[in-house]
């Protein structure tokens, strides 16, 4: 049996709601125009309602569950047969599945199997062609056939993308058919999926399964620029896109639970309402929307927000106080992919100062220590909290010593590579000097930054300084970085002095200077 592709004649046949192509071969094939006579009685049959499965039409709509029914296909093993009645003509084996399927209905919507199918026509083991390649695998070509044989497809922000890379893949444009799979999907896409922030992302979290064919169509870049408008949009002035997200309330704040609508306003909403959908992006996609919306301006501290919030979701040494059921839905990454995912949320981070909390900072750098993150990243971290250790408590600079080189209970290193940082700003930025100190204390009871860190500091050499471990270079070198004139009572140091020798077998005499002075 040969079937002259190029060659071949193609008579449009239409009856009723269908269109049918017609092969002219050479010479007579009795079984292919038996085959073309039970078609046109099919389709014949589909229009008074004695058959739903029929071969052609394609489309989608109705309430049958998205064409998702078994009643379509038969089962054995990893093949799948078309119910039709009519036997096979052609096998496309797609990754471990093989679709026992006709030639008429798919060759009048794909162009690719149209020209596989010629090249297949005179093997000597009938027509078997392979679609290992095809995006989204068997589960995006049952669905292809489907709509190929014309049976009613419900399009969904689940699966448009996948339908979407399959026609591209599958070349099912209108030169072949009017109305085919790349122009119906594509419209869905822009007038329905893209118009929704909720459809937007699920069709971008479809699209990690589909690379790069979803980046090659660009349905990547235009998911990510609808979620970004819309975040960076106050919700506030139009009402969307927490129109889909929260619950009405009417003016005098009662709730309506019947969505009817009576003239109730949303609800007013904070700038950190998206946090939470965008979490649940795969990393790489993330950080494009977040690069996205930088470019278009959204205020910094609302990223670091986002960070902070996608950082806690994944990295448990943050989220010490979580409920069970977020640690439910949300699987424990290896530790490899938290340590990646801590160093890429440390460089995806503004550096200004404020723009997140000193705590955050300090767990995440907390972190950044249990999973031996790069030294770059560590370091920048201590940059980040020595812009603002003002803002710290004691029990931020508490942190334990990983490290096994080291036998000291808390890192006093980190502490004072921390504290430089913080000297090193403070006075890049003007800060006070000995005098302004002396007049701000005297002239209000608040305290400068440099006094509230030397007070800290002095917390902190109180708490490690019983440590038997903690040698005496060290408690020197860190009690003497605080300047003088940050200390405009030297009580604290005193006790942090007196601490250090009841726990050490030290003679006074031989403590170095700086000791002896304010003793």
């Amino acid at each position: 049996m040969i079937l002259l592709g190029a060659a071949a004649q193609r008579e449009s046949l239409c009856s009723g709601t269908g269109k049918v192509w017609k092969w002219a071969l050479n010479g007579m094939v009795p079984l292919l125009e038996m085959q073309f006579a039970a078609w046109k009685v099919m389709l014949r049959k589909q229009e008074k309602g004695q058959n739903r499965n029929c071969p052609f039409g394609g489309g989608f709509g109705g309430s049958s569950g998205g064409g998702f029914g078994t009643g379509f296909w038969g089962f054995a093993g990893g093949s799948r047969f078309c119910t039709t009645g009519l036997p096979s003509d052609v096998t496309v084996e797609v990754g471990d599945m093989s679709f026992h399927l006709h030639k008429f209905p798919l060759l009048s919507k794909s162009g690719l199997l149209e020209k596989l199918t010629e090249e297949k026509s005179d093997h000597p083991e009938g027509c078997v062609i392979q679609l290992h390649d095809v995006p989204g695998g068997a589960k995006a070509f049952e669905l292809v056939v489907k709509f190929c044989y014309g049976v009613k497809l419900e399009l969904t922000a689940s699966n448009v993308v996948y339908l979407h890379c399959a026609a591209e893949h599958l070349q099912m444009s209108e030169d072949i058919v009017e109305g085919n799979l790349i122009a119906q999907t594509e419209t869905f896409l822009n007038q329905v999926v893209l118009r929704s922030w909720k459809d937007s992302l699920k069709a971008l979290q479809t699209c990690d399964d589909l690379l790069p064919h979803a980046e090659n169509l660009h349905i990547v870049r235009k998911c990510i620029e609808s979620l970004a408008v819309k975040a960076c949009t106050d919700p506030n002035l139009f009402g969307w896109p927490m129109m889909e997200h929260g619950i009405k309330q009417s003016p005098g704040g009662s709730v309506l639970w019947n969505g009817i609508s009576t003239g109730a306003r949303p609800r007013q909403c904070r700038s950190d309402w998206w946090y939470e959908d965008v979490s649940s992006l795969s990393l790489p996609m993330y950080k494009r929307l977040i690069s996205v919306m930088e470019s278009r301006g959204i205020r910094q501290e609302i990223i670091a927000g986002s960070l902070t919030y996608y950082a806690k979701r994944y990295l448990p040494g943050l989220n010490r106080r979580h409920s069970p059921g977020t640690l439910a839905l949300t699987a424990a990454p290896s530790e490899e992919e938290q340590r990646h995912l801590l160093e890429e949320i440390d460089s995806l981070l503004p550096h200004q100062k404020g723009v997140a909390s000193t705590k955050v900072l300090f767990g995440l750098l907390r972190t950044a220590m249990i999973l031996r993150a790069s030294p770059s990243c560590i370091s920048n971290l201590e940059k980040r909290i020595g812009m603002q250790l003002d803002q710290a408590t004691l029990e931020d600079l508490l942190l334990p010593n990983f490290s096994h080189s080291m036998e000291t209970l808390y890192n006093v290193d980190c502490v004072q590579r921390i504290l430089e940082h913080f000297l090193v700003m403070d006075q890049a930025t003007g800060g006070a000097s000995p005098g302004l100190v002396d007049e701000q204390l005297t002239g209000s009871p608040s305290l400068t930054p440099i006094t509230t860190v030397a007070k800290l500091i002095d917390g902190y050499l109180a708490e490690v300084a019983p440590d038997i471990n903690l040698k005496l270079p060290k408690f020197q070198s860190l009690a003497a970085a605080v300047p003088d004139y940050a200390r405009p009572l030297d009580d604290g140091l005193y006790r942090d002095i007196d601490i250090y020798l009841k726990n050490k077998d030290i003679k006074l005499l031989l403590c170095p200077p700086v000791f002896q002075k304010n003793l």
